[in-house]
Formats: structure tokens, sequence, C-alpha cells
């Protein structure tokens, strides 16, 4: 049974995300501020955290981090915030996805499922290779092949390509891009990006104008979906 801790200061929220989901068969603990979250996710380890940023005392970001310095968990960031950089910060931090409040619990409750079968080994993959239909990436050869032709790919294109698909499905924050692929000097040259993913794009996608697998997420990062 999937373990969910549910992080957040609003009873009204907390009880609602409860009924939510152990009425689908989830197991659930709730903490109310950061120090509690920590503490119940050492010890009860969650197949899924849902965390509000908001809480009463410590950021959320930080809960991130202190998360993040042990476990893979996903974490799906529940705010209030919209402005478009603290999304950045707490994907920056470790999060996996984001839903803002006010918030739909279907679209919220299929994020979480989304977030947990990233999470579980998928099959085909432990041997390295991800097949999207349309074109096989060999993470282990360093190999994409395509209608049973190698595609040649630049060092820097299959450096891009291959941050993306080990993060399979998880949006990738702009400036984690970078710093992973040119290096920990760069983070906000963002027309890098975009000149590069055209290129994947071009060489990847059966229509680059509608991409399927290589996703943009306007101001905040991309997502590879197979």
């Amino acid at each position: 049974m999937t373990r969910v801790l549910v992080v957040d200061d609003e009873p009204a929220i907390v009880r609602a995300l409860v009924i939510n989901l152990k009425a689908r068969s989830y197991d659930v603990d709730a903490a109310h501020d950061g120090a509690e979250a920590l503490q119940l996710a050492a010890a009860r380890h969650p197949d899924v955290v849902v965390l509000d940023l908001g809480l009463p005392d410590m950021d959320g970001v930080d809960v991130i981090r202190g998360l993040r310095g042990w476990s893979r968990v996903p974490i799906l960031v529940l705010s209030a915030r919209h402005a478009s950089e603290e999304k950045v910060q707490a994907l920056d931090a470790g999060a996996d996805d984001y839903v803002t409040k006010p918030f739909g619990m279907d679209e919220l409750l299929a994020r979480l499922r989304a977030a947990v079968r990233r999470a579980e080994p998928a099959g085909g993959e432990e041997d390295g290779v991800v097949d999207t239909g349309e074109f096989t990436v060999d993470l282990a050869a360093k190999k994409v092949n395509r209608g049973g032709k190698d595609v040649r790919l630049t060092p820097t294109e299959w450096h891009l390509l291959e941050v993306l698909v080990r993060n399979s499905g998880r949006l990738v924050a702009q400036k984690q891009l970078l710093r992973e692929v040119w290096g920990p000097s760069y983070g906000t040259e963002t027309n890098y990006l975009r000149v590069y993913m055209a290129q994947l794009r071009r060489k990847l996608e059966a229509d680059p104008s509608h991409p399927r697998h290589f996703i943009t997420e306007p101001g905040m990062g991309y997502r590879f979906e197979k």
C-alpha cells in the first residue's frame, strides 16, 4: 500500500487530503509543520510527500532540502505561491512537481499517481535502454537510434538528452539543466537551452513544432515524456 505524507498547516486541506487519499486505499500520515514532517519522513519512510511551502516554522524549500539530504522520495509541492521564480526555487531544491492552490482534487491525485509511477523501476530501463516508440536511447552505449538508424548527436546534445531521460517524466528546472550540462558557473543562459532543445527536437521528434517527448514548461524548465 502506498504511504503518503501530507504536510500542510491548514486543517481543512489536511482533512480533505486525508479523506480523499484514504478513500483510495492510501496510507496517510499528516504533519502540520516542517520539523514534524522531517521527523515523520525519517520514521515512516513515505512513498510520496505532498508538501505546502508556507509552513509556520520553516520554509517548505528547506524541508525539500532536508529530505533530499538522504531520500529520493517524490515530492509534490502544494502552494499558494504563484510566482514562477518560487516554483523554480522549489524544483531546484529537489521537488518533482508543483500544484498551485486552489487546486482540483482530481488533478492533484493524478499528479500524485504520476509521481509514484515515475519513482518505480520501469521495465526496460534497468538495462539503460529507453524506448519511446519513435526512437530508442541507450544510456550505457551513449547511442540514439531512430527508424533503424543511429542519430548523430553532439556531446552537448547528448548530455542534455541524458539528463532529461534520466529524469523521465519529471520537470527539470532550467538552472539545473544549465549547471549539469554546461557547468556550475552557468545558470542564466537560457538561450543555450532553447537552441539545443530545438536541435534535439529536429533530430528526434516526428513533428518538432508540436513535440511529444521534449516538453517545455514556460519559464520553468523542460520535461522528457516517453
